[in-house]
């Protein structure tokens, strides 16, 4: 290795002694250099080089060619008062040994790390803007290397088309690329581009040079591939009696008829892909294009006739022509609006699902309440007529059976945002108590409502009130898995409703609450990881009762089968806490309840080493090596154990 480094740094002194005649770097800085470079070669050397080695190398070696190149702009400045210009205009060995040498690090990297594209663009990018005459050998290597990778491909002819200026290797390129990667949308996009762009650049020519029509468009046939040339020259040979078409916009239909052919042909199923070709249709004013949309759209309602999106796209389509749909609310009319939903009522015959709905209220949503509009009900436009629309659709919908959790918390908050209390909790009601009875964002959009409607009384909740909520409560735990049911206890129980101590006002109420926790801990089983209701209700009576009874609680709560392991970590967090105070009783707790806890879940390496961490702290160096023996004997990957470190 050091034979090696020390060959390289030999190589460099011809470099580093015209740097330092021509006056640009010191000897103290040279030296400096040289140091930089043999801590970088070493690095490079190593067995297992980083990539991260060869950037610092790359970075460090194109900061001090630029550093040179400013070093003697100024030395040029000096000689120029001077009067030599001849000798200031001199080319030099150091002059290109820097570009050199950042070129050889770039080829080692990427030889190394072959599958690393980043790299491989940034090297390409490197030589596209130092001109070094090296784009064709990299691009060759990076497609030899990564033929599969369509933006390989597409890069390769957009330097040949756009910087090497040669349309023939580029559209080769293209060519080439779809043969290995059919199914490229990005490919059969660009390409579609590239050659528009071409005939474009052609007519453009003919119009500034005077050519004759005939002439451009036959050099353009020549350019084109054998097999693209046979298949276009029937087209190309068209005429219209009677009128004078352009040439290159007939040309233009050609190429673009072509091209959508064999596009449709290896991605039968890509719409998006039909999308982005009829947007190019539509941005370019060729012969006959009506024609050639209607045929798109006619293919396009034929091969996705099943799919929401193409309806979805379809009636904005309608409704807008070629604009945005930002622009659409800016211009939006009633007739345009009509159009869009008569696309969405043939859209339900064809594809009567849940997403298909869903598309359908977001476009209804978006036309009454445009972003910015929180209030349905204050919109000023005459599409707030269709409110009524609105909901008759959220009803076919359930009639249908396509109902699903979201819709159904969209239909109750749409009524919330009406101002329809009664009518939204009447919905609520009703969903709940069918197939939707398991939802766990419905209970929880119920209980909201159900606690609002108290909480924002400014006097105490009633026994009545207390007795309806716990009841619903019951309702949701018997028909929620308790393991999905975690936003809806964290909201109701324990976070953002005052339920728990409005429960505690009367002892029987919170005694109910934990009878149903233990019935749902019971037949659900507690929470290995994340949230645990048990966890909530121990925690309330500690801030409520004190120590002991939430240590009652939590004996209760582990005398269930398979309480979880979240809640044993809450239990022993607990103990451990009170013994930090200097509570020795706490700390006998914490240790049954850690061999509780392992008599279930013993291959659990990280609860082994928190045991070892509690006893380094509050225990004995016997009771810590003691665990850490009775781990390392028990994990079946026992390497997985790391000791803590003494405290």
């Amino acid at each position: 290795m050091a034979d090696t480094v020390q060959y390289k740094l030999e190589r460099m002194i011809d470099e580093l002694d015209d740097l330092e005649r021509k006056g640009i770097f010191t000897r103290r800085e040279i030296a400096e250099i040289v140091k930089q470079r043999r801590k970088f070669e070493y690095r490079l050397k190593r067995p297992s080089p980083l990539k991260q080695d060869f950037l610092a190398y790359i970075d460090y070696e194109t900061q001090l060619d630029s550093l040179r190149r400013l070093r003697k702009k100024s030395v040029a400045r000096e000689l120029e008062k001077q009067g030599d210009k001849r000798r200031r205009n001199k080319k030099s060995l150091s002059d290109f040994a820097g570009i050199s040498r950042i070129v050889d690090i770039y080829r080692i990297a990427v030889t190394r790390f072959k599958g690393d594209l980043e790299l491989w663009f940034r090297y390409l990018e490197f030589c596209k803007d130092k001109k070094n005459g090296r784009m064709k050998k990299v691009l060759a290597q990076l497609i030899r290397f990564h033929p599969k990778v369509p933006g390989v491909w597409i890069y390769a002819a957009a330097w040949e088309f756009d910087h090497d200026l040669n349309v023939s290797a580029a559209r080769a390129l293209m060519q080439n690329g779809l043969r290995v990667c059919p199914h490229s949308e990005d490919l059969w996009v660009e390409y579609l581009r590239m050659e528009l762009t071409y005939l474009n650049k052609l007519k453009e020519r003919k119009a500034a040079l005077g050519e004759e029509k005939e002439n451009v468009v036959h050099d353009y046939d020549m350019l084109l591939d054998e097999e693209r040339g046979n298949d276009d020259g029937s087209n190309a040979g068209t005429e219209v009696s009677g009128k004078k078409l352009n040439l290159f916009q007939e040309k233009g239909m050609s190429i673009l008829e072509t091209i959508y052919t064999g596009a449709v042909e290896a991605l039968p199923s890509s719409f998006g892909l039909r999308k982005r070709l009829l947007e190019i249709l539509e941005a370019t004013g060729l012969a006959h294009s009506e024609e050639m949309r209607k045929e798109m759209l006619c293919d396009m309602k034929r091969d996705f006739l099943r799919e929401p999106e193409y309806w979805d796209w379809l009636a904005r389509l309608e409704m807008t022509g070629s604009k945005s749909v930002s622009e659409m609310r800016v211009t939006l009319t009633l007739p345009q609006l009509q159009k869009a939903i008569q696309v969405y009522e043939e859209a339900l015959q064809f594809v009567p699902s849940p997403v298909m709905f869903n598309l359908y209220i977001k476009f209804l949503m978006d036309a009454i309440a445009p972003e910015g509009e929180n209030e349905p009900s204050k919109v000023s436009s005459p599409t707030e007529d269709y409110i009524p629309h609105l909901l008759v659709v959220y009803e076919k919908a359930d009639v249908v059976g396509c109902m699903t959790e979201d819709l159904a918390c969209q239909y109750v908050s749409f009524y919330l945002q009406l101002g329809r209390f009664d009518e939204a909790r009447k919905l609520a009601d009703r969903l709940c108590s069918g197939k939707l009875s398991d939802s766990e964002k419905l209970w929880i959009l119920r209980a909201s409502m159900e606690m609002k409607s108290f909480t924002d009384d400014t006097s105490a909740p009633s026994k009545d009130d207390l007795q309806y909520v716990l009841g619903l409560l019951r309702s949701a735990l018997t028909k929620v898995s308790l393991s999905k049911a975690e936003d809806l206890w964290l909201m109701v129980c324990y976070l953002k409703f005052v339920a728990l101590k409005c429960f505690a006002k009367d002892k029987k109420y919170l005694d109910k609450l934990v009878e149903t926790t233990l019935i749902s801990v019971a037949k659900d089983g507690g929470s290995d990881d994340g949230f645990s209701l048990s966890s909530a209700i121990v925690n309330f009576m500690l801030q409520k009762d004190g120590i002991h009874k939430a240590r009652e609680a939590y004996k209760r709560f582990l005398a269930l089968p398979h309480p979880g392991l979240a809640f044993y970590r809450r239990c022993i967090e607990l103990e451990v806490d009170l013994a930090s105070a200097g509570d020795r009783d706490c700390l006998a707790n914490a240790r049954k309840l850690y061999e509780s806890a392992l008599a279930t879940y013993g291959q659990n390496v990280t609860l082994w080493q928190d045991y070892h961490k509690m006893e380094i702290k509050l225990g004995t160096s016997e009771t810590a090596n003691a665990v850490c023996w009775r781990a390392r004997k028990t994990l079946k990957n026992s390497a997985a154990f790391v000791a803590a470190p003494d405290l």
